[in-house]
Order: C-alpha cells, then structure tokens, then sequence
C-alpha cells in the first residue's frame, strides 16, 4: 500500500512539472533570410513610412527608407492592415496614428499582446541628415498609444519616450550613448508588468516603473527621413 506521505509527494512533484511546462518561455526569432527583397516583411504590418526587406552585402534584412521622406506618408493600405490587427477598433488607432506621421511604425504580427517578456533586434543606420532613429516599439494600444526606446547615431542618446493622445514625451533621456553609423548595434528591452530596463549593446541604459501594466502589441520605430536596417528581431515571452 503507497503510504500518504509517498502520496503527497508524487501530487507535488506532478504539480511542479505541469507548472514548469505551462511557464516555459517560449523565444521566436526573425532574421528575414528567407524573404524576398523589395517585398514587404512577411511577419510585419507597416503603417507609417516605407518599410520593405532589402539586403546588406549577402544579408537579407528588414529597412525603413526615409530617403525620400515627406511629412504625412502613410504606408499603403493601412486600413486593411489595422482592421486584421484591431478589428471594429480600427478607425480608432488610425485617427490617433495620424498624429505621428514623423514617427514610421510597423508591427510584429504575431505576438497578440506582451506585457511580460523580453524584446530585441540589430539595427544599422545608413543614413539620415535630419534623424537616424532606431527604435522597439511596445505597448502599442488599440487607439494608438504606444511607447517606444530609440537610439540615434547622430543624436548620440538612448531614449524612452511616450506616444499618447497624439503627442510625443520623454520618459527618460540618457545622453552620451554613441551608437555610430553604419555600424551593427542591439536594443534590448526587457517588460515585467509595468517595469521597463532598455539594453544597448548589452549595457543597461534605461530604467523606470509605467503608470499601468504594459499590455499591447510589439514592433519597430523610426523618425522623419532615417534610413535604418534591422536584423535579428527576437521575442521572448515569459
């Protein structure tokens, strides 16, 4: 006869293992090898500005191309993009989105909502007289909120900044952060409820406490005439 004690801890040795199944976390990685240059990213949604996979030497990678960049330039039909992404909300996300027409955006199709995990990509500025901004947006909300933690070769900065009812603010600037142009980088950041830290090139630059838990959709940002390459687009939820 199995005795109670034998009992108890088979119950708590299963107990654990099915816990530690259902909190695995789980990593998905984008590198766009298999993509087709010229063509839209297969796994994004871009709404504002030109975003198309494009190569760099022999590396396929994913770009956002302000080299002909006017104020306003929306990305071509976005209201089918944002009707797949928020449903009946749709309208709602695009008449806030227009306040941001600087800003390119495109977002990761695939992740429904992050508010625990842990985001990243390589970036490469190319060029940019007005900006070479490379970002990882999150928190993107239905009516089109958003933050976002963005480097820039020629501003010499990593900041954390804070996209809400049709204004840009800063949530934290951490001056004298060099991240040079045409040279590979990686933004990390990592989201616990409403804890954000921002990585660059693995040191911690940036960290602060959300005025409620992070809870939206995830992609990549950028500004006004910036063109910017990124690889290696990585998610880990937790």
């Amino acid at each position: 006869m199995i005795s109670k004690n034998f009992k108890c801890l088979f119950i708590l040795f299963f107990s654990f293992v099915v816990l530690s199944s259902t909190c695995k976390a789980e990593t998905i990685s984008v590198n766009f090898d298999n993509e087709t240059a010229g063509a839209p990213a297969k796994l994004f949604s871009s709404f504002v500005g030109n975003w198309y996979i494009a190569k760099d030497g022999a590396n396929t990678v994913y770009a956002v191309d302000g080299r002909q960049w006017m104020r306003g330039t929306m990305s071509a039909g976005i209201a089918d993009k944002a009707k797949a992404l928020y449903g009946e909300r749709y309208a709602e996300f695009l008449d806030n989105l227009n306040a941001y027409k600087y800003f390119p955006l495109t977002i990761y199709q695939e992740t429904e909502n992050l508010s625990d995990g842990v985001l990243s990509v390589d970036f490469k500025a190319i060029s940019g007289r007005i900006d070479q901004a490379a970002g990882i947006a999150f928190n993107i909300q239905p009516n089109g909120d958003y933050l976002v933690i963005r480097a820039n070769p020629l501003e010499n900065n990593l900041v954390a900044f804070k996209m809400e009812r049709g204004e840009r603010s800063v949530v934290q600037w951490i001056r004298n952060v060099p991240t040079p142009s045409l040279k590979w980088h990686h933004l990390k950041v990592l989201i616990k409820d409403d804890q954000v830290e921002a990585y660059l090139n693995n040191k911690r630059y940036i960290a602060f406490k959300f005025n409620k838990k992070i809870d939206g959709k995830i992609g990549l940002w950028s500004k006004a005439d910036s063109y910017v390459l990124f690889d290696n687009f990585t998610v880990e939820t937790k």
